[in-house]
């Protein structure tokens, strides 16, 4: 099973937004399944990749909260799936992020002066995230309040 046209774009899409090469086609093999499951063996071949490269990439997407292990009865390999919910996990995620650029051009900003032409620009990097840090909570809960109630 070679990704279809639709997924290797999608990696390519993924890859052109910082994801690793590998990993963004790893994703794109489990959102474009129609296993319920996949191992790493199902996804090496898929992709035809080294098992090397599907662990690595496994790890990073378990670790950023995109993907899951799930048992399977009967059987000794790891399987894996996207996670429900895996999109607003993510971005919840950010929020350290957020915080440390909020930080950053704070930092910035006492260095270089609020006067300053530098202090101006990183005064809008602070708002600017400073934003995001109020707005993204909030905005995520509203997604997921309305996908409850599409659901139910």
């Amino acid at each position: 099973m070679a990704l279809s046209a639709p997924a290797e774009r999608l990696a390519l899409t993924l890859t052109e937004g910082g994801l690793q090469r590998m990993t963004a086609r790893v994703l794109a093999a489990l959102l474009f399944t129609e296993q319920e499951t996949m191992t790493a063996g199902d996804i090496a071949e898929a992709l035809t990749i080294s098992s090397g490269s599907v662990s690595t990439a496994v790890k990073s997407l378990a670790t950023v909260g995109l993907i899951e292990r799930v048992p399977a009865p009967g059987s000794r390999r790891e399987h894996f799936r996207l996670r429900d919910g895996a999109w607003a996990t993510l971005m919840s995620g950010q929020n350290a992020m957020i915080g440390s650029m909020r930080e950053a051009a704070e930092e910035g900003i006492s260095v270089a002066g609020e006067d300053s032409l530098a202090g101006a620009r990183l005064a809008e990097m602070r708002d600017f995230y400073d934003y995001l840090w109020r707005e993204l909570p909030a905005l995520i809960d509203r997604w997921r309040a309305g996908r409850s109630q599409h659901a139910g």
